[in-house]
């Protein structure tokens, strides 16, 4: 009892330790949206603004064209993410449940490709959107960002943990490849697929370094990127924070919302599973 109760302690210690590293950041970047700029630059700093300031939100969707980056943001992300989605289930559910040579070594290739840091490859990826006229458009932001290593990783190990009898089941009434995938394997993995969505969507909406080399022009620049124009350029020593953290807490809205209504799915499929990883662990003792 007094190693769990140590351990409980621990664990509680844990996420408080967490919870500051995450929350206090969090919290400096919201209150700091409503302060003046007397306050931003106060010593000591104000944790909490006098009268709130709502006009750095005004000026920060006024002072650079915020509805163009947050329109751009919502296309990239968007479009990467379905391209990814589909690829990813499809690819996962190919080297699950088809039969071809080499299907071991594809899913090494896969992986190998989730141990190379995408900044690895920007030199040639940019090289060769530059030789194909697509900087500044939304091809040339888009098409790099498709690769879909993570979420076929991702799929193929959830697909695996399906019941086997559920699906020789439905391959013993008939169910050709398409149907087995639409009619059995996907409706059994909707918490996944909601964790694959949210992580895909907010990888994306964050990404920075790949829409900034690509985009010179605010016309097809993603929030991200726009949230730099933001600050003073002339003088940075002396940029007016408050807009800045205004945007940036604008810019964080739309994936709150998309975590907001895909949680349960994602708990669900934590939950899943830790039940499952307890059952086999019963069932080998």
């Amino acid at each position: 009892m007094n190693r769990r109760r140590a351990a409980a302690v621990l664990g509680y210690a844990a996420m408080v330790c967490v919870l500051i590293l995450v929350g206090v950041p969090l919290f400096w970047i919201v209150t700091t949206s409503f302060k003046t700029r007397p306050e931003i630059y106060t010593q000591p700093a104000v944790w909490w603004p006098r009268s709130p300031h709502p006009g750095n939100y005004a000026e920060a969707t006024t002072a650079v064209p915020f509805g163009t980056f947050l329109r751009n943001s919502l296309i990239v992300t968007a479009l990467v993410a379905a391209v990814k989605f589909v690829l990813g289930v499809l690819s996962a559910y190919g080297l699950v449940f088809l039969r071809f040579p080499g299907r071991n070594l594809v899913f090494l290739a896969i992986v190998a490709a989730l141990l190379v840091p995408n900044q690895v490859t920007v030199i040639s990826n940019y090289a060769l959107i530059d030789q194909l006229g697509w900087r500044n458009t939304f091809q040339g932001i888009i098409v790099p960002l498709c690769g879909v290593a993570f979420g076929t990783f991702l799929m193929r190990n959830h697909f695996l943990s399906l019941p086997t009898e559920v699906i020789e089941a439905a391959r013993l009434d008939g169910a050709g490849r398409w149907r087995l995938l639409t009619r059995v394997v996907l409706p059994m993995s909707g918490p996944a697929m909601a964790a694959f969505a949210v992580v895909t969507l907010v990888n994306e909406w964050n990404e920075y370094l790949w829409p900034l080399l690509m985009a010179d022009d605010a016309r097809v620049a993603t929030l991200p990127v726009g949230l730099t124009m933001l600050q003073d350029t002339e003088n940075p020593s002396v940029t007016d924070w408050g807009p800045v953290t205004a945007g940036t807490v604008l810019t964080v809205l739309p994936m709150l919302v998309v975590f907001l209504a895909l949680q349960r799915r994602m708990l669900a499929s934590l939950t899943a599973g830790v039940h499952q990883m307890r059952t086999r662990s019963a069932g080998s003792r």
